[in-house]
């Protein structure tokens, strides 16, 4: 740089200071222009995939190579404001990762994500030894032979997390097991790096500076910033109650603290990597703060900070030290062979120790086999320190790791659409999930009302406290008339203008939804996802059913059209609530559950601050609906302040089973119908018997036969009872026709909550407790969904 300000004067001298912000201008600008055509043009190439694609392309590797562009693109003075811009890059990239990071998950599973991980970097770093003193030798480097090995068991076991993350996103299975195992397992890939770094990073410290004090100090800096976090978000969520979100000051002072606390860790010596994850991960959930950093970091970084950190990690390769030497391929070729290698050995060998599947492996393997990170800090920081001289050495390596990363890509991909049965959305009944099994819940709202009772129902439905439990909030919006070409979903694709736009979409409904849930949060700890979604209620559903294949929903959880009065009667809001709620019921590829709320439950389920015991009942009719609906009341009657009731109604009479049937039917219909009514009568038998067993005879549930004759006498022992129980849990049953709810449907209002649920939902039982009436998905009804599309225009309510 010296040089060149030697041969000219002041003027292009101070234009040189800007040169590198013009310059990097220009490669952003090319890069996202570049990986949308890839995108558009390869569709086998993933986004994330596309980008360092485009900056190799880019770079000197490809188009860059021509001397004019070269000149262009590459100036000797901005190289270390690339590095500047790549550091800040990664502060806010790890910092998002911490946010979003499930914690929870890799407590649960962390002996899985350490053996995975630990045992493909361990492969990785024996091979890293076996050719040192080959790469030494034929790269021609001098220095330390040890720090060489460090640099290269980098590059092989490192497991570029953002990439990982990004990847599996865009591939959309982030969300399931594999997706998430694989995730927890690159950041603790991530850290076998990051240790490595710093011990190539160690060596350029004066012999005076011990690791114990600086390490120290980066750790008194780490735990600062992570307290300093914690008190200034409690005091701006006091601060900021009445509003959505923070003000762009207060998230600016936010981001400062986060940069200067990385800062800090790197002027010690140490990579800030992880403490900027670190950051995240002990921000405080819930509020204002947590929400309005997660709506404003997602929008930058999803669209701009990864294309163009992902771009400039393509761009880093430089392919033309194998022009003169075309030997030196064997080189490239012998680094990423070993690194695939080493990730599948060790990676295979572990999932077979953990019994995972051969299938499942590989793509760990593939996923794991992802650079971009931890190994491009390590290559920069070993040209720093010096410790190893060979140019050629660190442009192979990095060429090797970008080459690496766009081998596994398509790869990737190509395993993700080859397993898209095991990976694809599989529901799996509540009636056949483990209790103590992660549940995964999608409760939406209209508007404020329900909310309460929507997050005491979340809150009890998992069960006893050490149960997982993943909820997310959808709040529904209508769509304007004018706009409904403009369908917009939040948190997602959010940015500035959409956030200042906001106040046409919810208004102070986002305000009252946003305290109920922030004082759930702080009161339970159960961290509570919300999405705003706002649309036409015509497409409503498709947008709910998308969003709950995406987040692996096992129920959806549904306000009823009506909501309660001051003076107790039921008042119908929007009709197109009702008929979202009708196709979603059709359309959903997981059970469906729709909440009529009387108000009382809101008050009834309490969280752990209550010593109050609330009474709910599941009523058994027969059928998969109830079976599902007891499959839900099970999770809750494992709450310590829930008392669940089953009520088992059998008719009275001793009929034959026949004579529940129409018999006005074919012989063959006949006796297939008969056929049906034993096998579903045998499941219900075989599933209430292992749940007397395991629930009613330890004294955990209460369990009652109820003996009636007739829909009449039905509805008089429901009238009995209605003062009894805060919430009544039923199926929907509509697939199945008894003689005990005979007569129930004559005056049935909304057939979409079948024949019992309309019945509690009547005027009749105005003063009783909420309604939970579930309908389990069934594969058959896929097939009939053209026929009950027709069937929604006669559920029109006046």
């Amino acid at each position: 740089m010296g040089d060149v300000q030697k041969d000219v004067g002041p003027e292009c001298s101070q234009d040189q200071f800007f040169n590198p912000i013009l310059t990097m201008g220009y490669q952003m600008g090319a890069i996202l222009v570049l990986s949308h055509a890839f995108q558009l043009s390869l569709k086998f190439i993933p986004g994330p995939i596309a980008q360092i694609l485009a900056g190799f392309v880019l770079g000197p590797s490809g188009i860059s190579n021509i001397e004019g562009i070269k000149k262009f693109f590459f100036q000797a003075f901005a190289t270390n404001y690339y590095e500047t811009m790549a550091m800040y890059a990664r502060i806010l990239i790890m910092f998002l990762i911490g946010l979003e990071f499930d914690s929870p998950y890799l407590m649960r599973n962390f002996k899985r994500a350490s053996v995975i991980s630990l045992c493909g970097c361990v492969t990785s770093t024996i091979f890293a030894f076996a050719i040192t003193r080959f790469l030494y030798e034929e790269t021609s480097a001098e220095g330390n032979h040890f720090l060489m090995t460090c640099m290269i068991a980098v590059v092989l076991s490192n497991s570029g997390s953002p990439l990982v993350i990004r990847l599996a996103a865009d591939l959309r299975f982030a969300n399931t097991d594999v997706g998430r195992l694989a995730i927890s397992s690159a950041l603790i890939g991530d850290l076998y790096a990051v240790g490595l770094t710093i011990i190539i990073s160690r060596h350029k410290k004066e012999k005076s500076k011990t690791w114990v004090s600086d390490g120290f100090i980066a750790l008194i800096t780490i735990v600062t910033v992570i307290v300093a976090n914690i008190y200034l978000t409690k005091f701006m969520n006091k601060r900021n109650r009445n509003k959505k979100y923070l003000s762009n000051f207060e998230v600016c002072f936010l981001l400062v603290i986060v940069f200067a606390g990385a800062m800090g860790v790197e002027s010690i010596g140490y990579s800030s990597i992880y403490a900027c994850f670190f950051f995240g991960l002990f921000f405080p959930r819930g509020g204002k703060t947590m929400r309005t950093l997660l709506i404003k970091l997602t929008y930058i970084i999803h669209n701009f900070i990864f294309p163009i950190y992902f771009g400039y990690s393509g761009f880093k390769a430089d392919l033309s030290v194998v022009y003169k030497h075309t030997w030196r391929i064997t080189i490239i070729v012998l680094v990423i062979v070993l690194s695939i290698g080493g990730k599948i050995t060790g990676t295979l060998a572990a999932c077979h120790y953990l019994k995972t599947p051969l299938n499942e492996g590989v793509l760990l393997a593939s996923l794991l086999n992802l650079k971009c990170h931890a190994d491009l800090v390590a290559m920069t920081v070993g040209q720093h320190n010096a410790m190893v001289t060979s140019q050629t050495f660190f442009s192979l390596m990095i060429c090797s790791v970008v080459i690496s990363s766009l081998i596994s890509g398509p790869l990737i991909a190509f395993l993700v659409r080859r397993e898209s049965d095991t990976l694809g959305y599989k529901h799996v009944t509540l009636e056949l999930q483990d209790p103590d099994s992660e549940l995964r819940i999608l409760a939406c709202v209209h508007s404020p009302r329900p909310v309460s009772t929507m997050v005491g129902l979340i809150a009890t439905s998992r069960g006893s406290e050490n149960v997982p439990i993943t909820p997310y909030l959808m709040h529904l919006i209508e769509l304007p008339s004018k706009n409904k070409t403009n369908k917009k979903k939040y948190p997602r694709d959010e940015n500035e203008e959409l956030m200042e736009e906001e106040e046409d979409y919810g208004g102070n409904d986002v305000v009252e939804i946003n305290e109920a849930v922030d004082d759930f949060t702080a009161e339970t700890g159960v961290m509570i996802h919300q999405v705003k979604m706002v649309a036409p209620f015509t497409s409503m559903y498709e947008d709910v059913c998308e969003f709950a294949e995406e987040v692996r929903a096992s129920i959806i959880i549904l306000p009823f059209h009506k909501h309660q009065r001051i003076d107790g009667k039921m008042e119908s809001d929007k009709v197109g609530i009702r008929t979202t709620n009708q196709k979603l019921l059709q359309h959903a590829q997981c059970s469906v559950a729709i909440l009529v709320d009387r108000g009382h439950t809101a008050g009834a389920l309490k969280a752990s601050g209550s010593e109050s015991l609330q009474n709910v009942v599941t009523l058994f009719f027969g059928g998969p609906d109830d079976r599902e609906a007891l499959g839900f009341s099970t999770r809750m009657g494992s709450h310590h302040h829930i008392n669940l009731t089953v009520i088992r109604f059998h008719s009275a009479t001793s009929r034959d089973q026949n004579v529940e049937l129409n018999v006005a039917r074919k012989e063959d219909d006949v006796l297939m119908a008969i056929s049906d009514y034993e096998k579903e009568n045998e499941i219900d038998n075989t599933v209430l018997s292992d749940f007397y067993n395991r629930y009613v005879t330890s004294g955990r549930v209460g369990y009652i036969e109820k003996h009636v004759d007739n829909g009449a006498e039905t509805s008089s022992y429901l009238k009995d009872i209605w003062e009894m129980y805060t919430m009544f849990i039923v199926g929907k049953g509509g697939r199945r026709q008894s003689t005990i709810t005979t007569g129930l449907n004559d005056w049935e209002e909304c057939p979409e909550l079948g024949t019992v649920g309309d019945l509690l939902a009547s005027s009749d039982f105005d003063e009783s407790g909420s309604v939970l009436v579930i309908q389990q998905h069934s594969c058959k009804n896929d097939d009939d969904n053209d026929v009950d599309d027709k069937d929604v225009d006669s559920y029109d309510v006046t």
